[in-house]
This record gives C-alpha cells, structure tokens and sequence, in this order.
C-alpha cells in the first residue's frame, strides 16, 4: 500500500471508537489492500486484507474478568482499566452485501496462522507466505473465501513471535505493591526433537539474578530416568534469558531432557489472551461507532477454529467462561477443535508456559490435562469431581472436536468418550460431536514429504485437511440454519474398536517396532518440582486396527478406505535419540509390496497392491466407492472427492 494510503486508514480509525458497552477502544487500522490482486471468490467475489492493531481495556472488578489470573496486579491507567494491545489481520469480502454473514475466528498457534496450509491444503511455503497471505495459491481450496466468510486473526499469546508475520498480544507484567514478581519455575529444555538443535537454549522467563546459586540445571535421557546434576561450571547464562553450556560451543545429546529451576521474574498477565479474543469478536460482531466497524457491520454468527495447540486454547476459552461477552452475549456460535485431545493451554497462570505441549517423552509433567475431558457430564473416578468441559450456562457454542490417531496415543483422546478409568462409553450432549480420523496423524497436511527424521519409521504423508473442511462447513451449517452434522465416529468399547495399546491388533512387520503404552495422562502435584501423585490414574485407550494396520473406527478417507500403504498415528523415536519412545507427534507410512513375490520375500502378511487390485481401473473404482460413500455422509465435500478420484487416476497410472 502507498505511505499516503496506510496514513490515511490509520487517521481514519479515529472514527472505530466502540461504544459504551465494549471493551475494545480502538481499532487502528495499518493497512487496506486488495487481497489475491483483486481475484474473485465465487458469488462472495472479490476480497481486502485488513492489518491492524486492536486497543483493549478491562475493569478488573467486572465478574467477566475475576477470572484472570493476576489482573488485580496489572498496571491500570487513569480509569482504573487494565489496557492491552493485540494484532489483528481480516480477509473480508470487499462488497459486504456478498458475504455469508459469517465471521471464521481462526486462533493463532504459536502466532501463526495454520488454516490456510493445515484445512486449505495451499502449498508448503515460507513461514512468511504462511502468516502473511496474498496470491490465490495462499488460500489454497480457496473454500472459506468462496463461502463468503470473513476471516480474522487476533494475537492472544504474549511471547509469540512477530518475526516472518507472526502475530502476538502486548500484555502488562503484574507487581506485587509496586516491586517485581520473583518466582521458581522450571524451564524443560529438549535438543532436536522438535527442530533443529539448540544451543544455546533459550528460557522462557528472564532470570531475575544471574548468581547460579539461585538455578539448577540437570540432565536425564527420559523422562523416567533420575536427574544427573549438570555442573555450575558446566554452564553459564548468555543473556538473561539464554542458557549455554560449557565450554563454548558444547553441544546436547539429541532428545536428552534438561531440565533447568531458576528464579524468574516478570511475569506478565497471559489470561488477558483469554479476555482479548473474547472482546475483538464481541466488537467485530456489532456495530462501531460512525459505522466504522472492520468487519464490515454484517456479521450474524461466528465459529472459531482452533489446530493443536489453538485447539486446546478453545477447550479453556469454553470451559473458562470465556464464550460469554461482558454485556451477556455469546461470543462463539459454533467452535471446531482439531488435534488436539483432551488438553487445556497453560496460559491463565503467573508465569504460564502456553508453548509447552505434553508428550510421552518430553514436557510430561507441565499442566495441560485435567477434568474435565469431556463434553459430557461425568464424575471423575480419579478426582472424586463431577463437571463436564461445557458450562451449560446459556453460553455454550455448538462443539466439533477432531483427532487423529497421534491424539489417541499422546493426547489422552479416547478421554473425551469415555469414563476416566476407560470402562465405558459416554454420548455426548447433542450439542457436541467427536471424531476420529482414521489413521491420520498429529502433522498432517498438503505436502508433506515422507522422511525419517529422528524417528524409527519414515513419516505419514496422510492429510486430513478433506475431512476437517467438510466438518467446518458442517459446523456452519449446524450454526446458521439448525442443519444437524454428522453423527459422531470414534472408537468404541462397545464394538471393540477402542482397547489397551497391546491388543490393537498390528500385523508382525520385520523391522518396524510398534509401541507398547499411550502416553500417560500424567497426575502431578506442582510443576516446579513435579512428583506423580499414587491412587487411582487415568486409562487412556487407543485404535484397534485391521488387518492392514490400519485404525478399524473412524472416518476413513480413500487411502485408508482404499489403501496402498499402512498409515498410523505413532512412531517411535531411533537412535541417537530415546529409543523405543513415542516420536513426539508424528506418524508413520508403511507401503504395501507391489507384488505377491516382493511381499513374501519380505515376510510381509499384507497383501500386496497386485494382489488387491487387479488392475488401474480397480484401485480407481475402490477410491470411488469410498469417497462416494463419504460423501453421502457428508464427511467429505463433492470438489474434494473428485480431486481424491483425479488423484487416484494419477497414482494407478504406469
């Protein structure tokens, strides 16, 4: 945009002041441009990007807000607010009247916006193209646009970064009568697991003394394994928030947990996040002062859409009484939850860690699972507590939750359809639907490449993305017009589709390692100095499969349903990493023989491509019949079936 023109937009948000009621003072807005060069999206037809900032203020005396942690000693300004400013991104339909009335809320994981590579399958980019879309292949299928939604993304976590257009919150740091905050916490750091090897390793707090008479730095294998003390001489801060050991340039050993205790300070008031999305939507929703509202004065109904680590955010956003707006209305009509188990964020704390994510072999003992799991109303065997995830206070929205295998094997999935001890089936509230998708795995999405990295087997290339598009258009259907989605699929005990890891049933393949346990739902009494609490514990289940490896219950789209290879939700970490353990979230893909000979020279039991499909035609004819019938259960959309065929085509041709 020319420098005259952003000026001009930003003078211009003088006009979006809210009104009385709202929380959300201001909008400035950087920038207006055409999004995609002004490319038409079906009858929604043409749209603008909008780049911004939103001001907000919160009365900590107003109930709305007695639940954030620490907003009593956060700075106030002459009214006695607490203020906040988030970064705000919307892709809107330039000619309002054409839109669907519909605001799509995608929350941001990590600052990043994961809808348009993670549920519209555009192409793998740089992060920059990722968090800043602008060409037609950005927006992939193009689906939500061509619906008329209008797309918005707001900041809520106040460490992500801003870099490559990332997008974040600016929240004030509590004191405690005018001095700092001095806490303990731990700091769990973990090389090349996750990515690239660090070192050094950065904290996530800033130390509040550098005497390392104050810290303790130990490392272990695994999780189990006791703490080795790593020497003070062995080690030495490089800034106050970076940790590098010693002598210079020592590395870690790939996948070794060290596991840092120091004294932090500053700790800022995260669960304003909680409070900023609530109150940009809540304004975006009505109707600004001088008609100046972004998202265009049209919106009707509003869904969120949250992945991983945003999904697990929604489950907090809900159960927290965050779906509530400061007037009394409902923030979220609708929310779609995708991969991400039973968890919370841990963001509503002083000195929260929301980046920190529980897998068997690293951040176990961090806080993310705790009653209630589930949508439905339940006493809790292990607590003594009865409650549900949803309020069932007037506020609750429309709920579609979405897993993959990984969820089941990591992520304590099965939790959110059965009792806590795994013993029986739970229905949920017609007002929640669950699914599985089969086989498919935490990282899945368009292309993906199927490499090893540190895990045993190579990667799944299996993307869900068709599955979860046609469950947010039934979402929005669900929401505008009452139009019941798709009964639940998951795993059951009551048809043994659901069971203990060693009965999932996979077949003997020589070389291939299959894991033994799920990760345990850990139950710990501080995460400062974390120790297992005894008595009774949670069971989480996992898929059984079939015959192929392959998960029995769920949705089952055309390579499962019609497969050339086995695909599973886990792997397991190889040398020099923590051998046998789950691979933090990836999947595994086993391909099928080609011919009766190479599978029986290999040992292999599954049958072979030749041996399953006679011919071209008869793989293309088994992938018709599975997206036909996916289709007639409106788990996958038609355009996306017949990509799947073409695809298909593509595949069976010599």
């Amino acid at each position: 945009m020319p420098i005259g023109r952003a000026i001009a937009a930003t003078l211009g948000c003088a006009l979006c002041i809210a009104p009385a009621h709202a929380r959300i003072v201001g909008i400035d807005i950087a920038t207006i441009e055409p999004f995609a060069d002004g490319a038409e999206f079906g009858a929604a037809g043409a749209y603008e990007r909008l780049t911004g900032t939103a001001r907000g203020e919160l009365d900590p005396a107003d109930p709305a807000n007695a639940g954030i942690v620490d907003i009593a000693l956060a700075t106030r300004n002459a009214r006695g607010m607490v203020e906040y400013r988030t970064d705000l991104f919307i892709l809107r339909p330039k000619d309002p009247a054409r839109g669907s009335g519909t605001l799509l809320f995608e929350v941001l994981n990590r600052g990043r916006k994961f809808l348009f590579n993670w549920v519209l399958d555009a192409p793998p980019q740089a992060a920059q193209a990722v968090n800043d879309p602008r060409t037609v292949a950005d927006a992939g299928t193009g689906l939500v646009l061509r619906r008329g939604d209008t797309l918005v993304w707001s900041g809520w976590e106040a460490d992500a970064l801003r870099q490559q257009g990332g997008m974040a919150i600016d929240v004030p740091v509590a004191t405690l009568n005018g001095k700092p905050i001095v806490e303990t916490v731990r700091d769990e750091l973990v090389s090349a697991t996750r990515g690239p090897a660090e070192a050094p390793f950065f904290l996530t707090f800033k130390t509040a003394s550098a005497d390392k008479a104050h810290a303790q730095l130990t490392v272990r294998r695994r999780e189990s394994d006791p703490p080795r003390p790593v020497p003070s001489e062995a080690w030495h801060y490089a800034t106050p928030r970076e940790l590098e050991l010693l002598p210079k340039g020592t590395k870690p050993l790939p996948g070794s947990i060290y596991q840092f205790t120091y004294q932090a300070t500053e700790p800022k008031v995260l669960g304003i996040g909680f409070a900023a999305t609530r109150d940009v939507v809540a304004y975006l929703r009505g109707e600004a002062a001088g008609g100046a509202n972004p998202a265009g004065g049209t919106i009707r109904h509003a869904v969120a859409l949250g992945i991983s680590q945003s999904g697990r955010y929604l489950r907090d956003f809900i159960h927290q009484g965050f779906n509530r707006d400061e007037t009394g209305r409902r923030v979220f009509d609708g929310v779609l939850s995708h991969i991400a188990g039973v968890g919370g964020v841990f963001l509503n704390a002083r000195f929260g860690q929301p980046s920190r994510t529980n897998t068997q072999h690293e951040d176990h003992f961090y806080p993310e699972n705790a009653f209630p799991f589930s949508a439905a109303h339940r006493h809790d065997a292990v607590t003594g507590r009865t409650g549900a995830l949803l309020r069932d206070d007037g506020f609750d929205p429309l709920l579609i939750e979405v897993n993959t295998g990984t969820e089941y094997w990591q992520k304590g999935a099965s939790l959110l359809t059965t009792d806590s001890l795994g013993r029986t089936d739970l229905p949920l509230p017609e007002t929640a639907r669950a699914f599985l998708i089969s086989s498919g795995f935490h990282y899945g999405r368009a292309g993906l490449t199927s490499t090893k990295g540190p895990c045993a087997n190579p990667r799944s290339i299996l993307n869900p993305a068709p599955a979860v598009r046609a469950l947010l258009v039934a979402l929005e259907e669900w929401v505008i017009s009452g139009t019941l989605p798709p009964d639940s699929k998951v795993p059951r005990l009551s048809d043994g589709t659901l069971v203990e890891a060693a009965a999932i049933g996979f077949p003997f393949l020589v070389g291939v390692p299959v894991p033994t346990a799920p990760n345990a739902i850990a139950r710990f009494d501080t995460y400062v100095d974390p120790r297992p609490e005894s008595g009774p514990q949670y069971r989480p289940l996992v898929p059984r499969v079939d015959a192929d490896g392959n998960d029995a219950a769920g949705i089952r789209l055309p390579a499962v349903a019609a497969p050339r290879a086995t695909f599973t939700g886990w792997n397991l970490y190889a040398d020099p990493f923590p051998a046998g353990a789950l691979c933090d979230r990836e999947g595994s893909q086993l391909p099928f023989a080609r011919t009766r000979t190479e599978r029986e020279a290999a040992g292999d039991p599954r049958p072979s491509i030749e041996e399953r499909y006679a011919d071209s035609d008869a793989y293309v004819a088994a992938v018709t019949k599975s997206v036909d019938g996916l289709v007639s259960d409106r788990l996958l959309l038609r355009e996306d079936g017949d990509r799947l065929i073409d695809a298909a085509r593509r595949e069976a041709t010599p």
